[in-house]
C-alpha cells in the first residue's frame, strides 16, 4: 500500500467516524426527548426503564466511538507529519542526485568547486561557509572557496595546521562536528563553526566544509541534513579530488607538449 493510499484510507475512516458519531448524537437526543415525553404521558415503569437502559448503552457507545475517533485523529496527524518528512527527504535526495550528477559531469576544478558551493547553499541552506582543502606538502587546511565573508570576515583566508584546533582535529580524525543543539546561542567563530564536515574518500580526508551561518528561513539542522552532509561530503570529495588531479595532469601534459613542440621546431 502506497503512502498516498494510506492517507486516503485514514481520511475515509476519519470521515466515517465523524458521520457515525453525529448520527449517535442525534439518536441520543431523540431518545431523550421521547423518554421525557413518555414520562410526561405516564408511560409504564418497565418501558421507561428499558428506554433508559437503551439510552445509557447508546451513550456508552458514543463515548467509546469518540475516544476511538480522537485516537484516529491523532494517528492521522502523526501520519501526515511523517508523510511530509518523507516527502521532504525524497525531494532532498532527488536534488542531491541531480547535484551529484552535475558534480561528476565535469573535470574542471573551478566548475566543481562552484557546484559544491551551490549545493551547500540550496540543499543545506547555508548563508556563510568555507570550503577548505588539505595541502599534503605542508599539512595545512586552506580556503579554496567561501560564501558570506561579510557575515564571518576572514573565512576566505583560513589557514589551519592539521590536528590544530577544531577544524584541524576534524580533518585529522575524519569525524564531523556539529554545534550542540542544546546551546544554540553559543558564539560562532572561524575556529568553531556551526558544522565542520570532512571531505573524505574512504578514510582519506582531503579537506572539509565549515558552515558558519544558515539562511534566515532555516533555524537549525534537520535530521535530513545530517544524511545530506554525509552524501555530499563523499560526492564532493571525489569530484574535487578527481578534477584537481585532472587539472594537474593537464598542466603537465601541456608543458610536455610545449617542450616537444620546441624540440620538433628546432
Amino acid at each position: 500500500m502506497t503512502e498516498e493510499s494510506r492517507a486516503e484510507k485514514f481520511l475515509e475512516l476519519f470521515n466515517k467516524g465523524k458521520e457515525f458519531t453525529e448520527e449517535l448524537l442525534r439518536e441520543n437526543q431523540r431518545l431523550r426527548y421521547r423518554l421525557a415525553a413518555m414520562e410526561t404521558e405516564g408511560m409504564g415503569h418497565e418501558e421507561i426503564t428499558r428506554l433508559r437502559d437503551q439510552l445509557q448503552q447508546l451513550s456508552e457507545e458514543n463515548r467509546l466511538i469518540q475516544e476511538r475517533f480522537r485516537e484516529v485523529e491523532e494517528e492521522n496527524k502523526d501520519f501526515a507529519h511523517r508523510y511530509i518528512e518523507v516527502e521532504e527527504q525524497n525531494n532532498n535526495l532527488a536534488n542531491l542526485y541531480v547535484a551529484s550528477y552535475q558534480l561528476h559531469s565535469t573535470l574542471d576544478f573551478r566548475e566543481v568547486v562552484q557546484i559544491v558551493q551551490e549545493i551547500v547553499i540550496n540543499l543545506i541552506g547555508a548563508e556563510s561557509f568555507a570550503i577548505l582543502l588539505l595541502d599534503e606538502n605542508t599539512n595545512e587546511l586552506k580556503t579554496i572557496a567561501s560564501e558570506g565573508e561579510d557575515v564571518m570576515p576572514g573565512i576566505d583566508q583560513i589557514s589551519v595546521a592539521l590536528g590544530h584546533g577544531l577544524l584541524g582535529e576534524v580533518a585529522k580524525t575524519g569525524e564531523s562536528f556539529f554545534v550542540n543543539p542544546d546551546m544554540p546561542d553559543e558564539p560562532v567563530t572561524i575556529e568553531k563553526p556551526l558544522a565542520a564536515v570532512p571531505l573524505k574518500i574512504k578514510d582519506h580526508v582531503i579537506g572539509l566544509i565549515a558552515i558558519y551561518r544558515l539562511l534566515q528561513q532555516k533555524e537549525s539542522f534537520s535530521a535530513v541534513d545530517y544524511e545530506l552532509f554525509s552524501l555530499l561530503a563523499a560526492h564532493a570529495a571525489t569530484a574535487i579530488f578527481s578534477s584537481k588531479l585532472y587539472s594537474q595532469s593537464e598542466r603537465k601534459l601541456n608543458t610536455i607538449q610545449s617542450f616537444l613542440d620546441l624540440l620538433t621546431t628546432n
